[in-house]
């Protein structure tokens, strides 16, 4: 069995208290951008960014775009000649090549230039999909990311991964490509449905075992407050997590090395929602279960003390989220997690936890992997 030692990360302590909003930023050199959270003035944001222009297109979807697509557009009226709206396909279906040809069809006929930005309103899958759609057209413009469910705000909108989905696995096709600013308004969660917010958290969640075990007793502590979506504990959990990834990302933008991290639980959960079929999951519910099956394979492979599994479940739950997976055939399962982009000539590499608060990317057999999937999945077909 391969190895390798745990990904070393160096993150500022953390302190449980409630921050200031506008106070956080992600060090790229000449990529740098700002992180905006709290409850926030949209105008103000777009001032102090300084973007105008002569375009701007916001895309969005059928849910958000009648809750917030109104008041986004008329703060960019003030600095832009013209705003458009693009609202593509809800869910994880519009991750797919007819939607990024709608949204480029739609700039060309716009007569958009490279001056042209982009603003993702949505949640994870409008900002992969327009953040490739800048990524690729006239060779990269500008986008901002406008997060509007936890999980977005929390970790996709952070860090400059875009992309779609191939019927082969999730995000096999992308780039790059880094926003000009995330403007992360914690009232907007307010209209955020049970369901989808419980999935935002497990992508919290994460950060715990990965990075920060007093993160996660944190956690611990405070779940029924988040539950309660409580503006304080929200706060200090969307922040937080944005600090981690924010040092993560600086330290490893392209993903070479101790990015890997945040894909705890990943590997798993990409092979979920692509053997399931994309919507039979929400992602951070496959995330909630690919994390137990991975903590598993820690025990099983790397003789993690099992009681932090125990740990992770019990917060899942209350969380209210899944912890027991749908059936799927274990040689489709992996099968789809050789596909996966961290996989190295056939050899599918797992983001596992020697020790809470420390990971690695490491080959294991495949039939401790078929063990810890049986242990956290249906045993029958459906």
């Amino acid at each position: 069995m391969s190895s390798r030692a745990p990904f070393a990360l160096e993150i500022q302590a953390f302190e449980a208290g409630s921050p200031p909003p506008h106070a956080l930023s992600i060090d790229l050199g000449d990529r740098s951008y700002p992180i905006h959270i709290g409850q926030l003035d949209w105008l103000g944001c777009l001032a102090e960014a300084q973007l105008g222009g002569r375009l701007a297109v916001v895309i969005s979807n059928p849910v958000v775009a009648p809750l917030y697509s109104s008041r986004l557009i008329s703060a960019l009226r003030t600095r832009f000649a013209a705003v458009e709206l693009h609202v593509a396909p809800d869910g994880e279906v519009a991750k797919e090549w007819s939607s990024l040809q709608a949204i480029l069809g739609k700039l060309a006929d716009l007569g958009a230039d490279r001056d042209v930005v982009l603003f993702a309103l949505g949640g994870g899958v409008i900002g992969d999909l327009t953040g490739f759609a800048a990524a690729i057209y006239m060779r990269g413009v500008c986008f901002v990311q406008v997060p509007t469910t936890l999980l977005a705000q929390v970790d996709s909108s952070v860090g400059g991964k875009t992309g779609i989905n191939l019927p082969q696995g999730k995000n096999l096709v992308g780039a790059f490509h880094q926003p000009q600013a995330v403007w992360a308004d914690l009232d907007v969660l307010g209209t955020l449905p049970a369901r989808e917010y419980s999935a935002g958290l497990a992508e919290v969640i994460k950060y715990g075992p990965v990075a920060d075990p007093a993160f996660f007793a944190w956690l611990e502590r405070n779940m029924d407050a988040l539950m309660a979506r409580d503006h304080t504990a929200l706060m200090t959990a969307v922040r937080r997590a944005c600090e981690i990834k924010a040092a993560v990302v600086a330290a490893d933008e392209r993903e070479g090395g101790v990015r890997a991290i945040l894909n705890f639980g990943h590997t798993f959960g990409h092979a979920l929602e692509a053997g399931l079929g994309y919507g039979a999951l929400l992602h951070g519910e496959a995330v909630a279960l690919g994390m137990l099956m991975a903590t598993e394979l820690s025990v099983r492979a790397l003789g993690l003390d099992s009681q932090l599994l125990q740990r992770l479940k019990s917060l899942l739950e209350r969380a209210q989220l899944p912890v027991r997976a749908p059936y799927l055939d274990p040689e489709r399962f992996l099968q789809l997690m050789r596909g996966d982009k961290k996989a190295a000539a056939g050899s599918i590499r797992y983001v596992l936890i020697p020790v809470l608060g420390q990971a690695c990317l490491q080959v294991a057999p495949d039939a401790l992997a078929l063990e810890a999937i049986a242990s956290h999945s249906a045993s029958v077909t459906k």
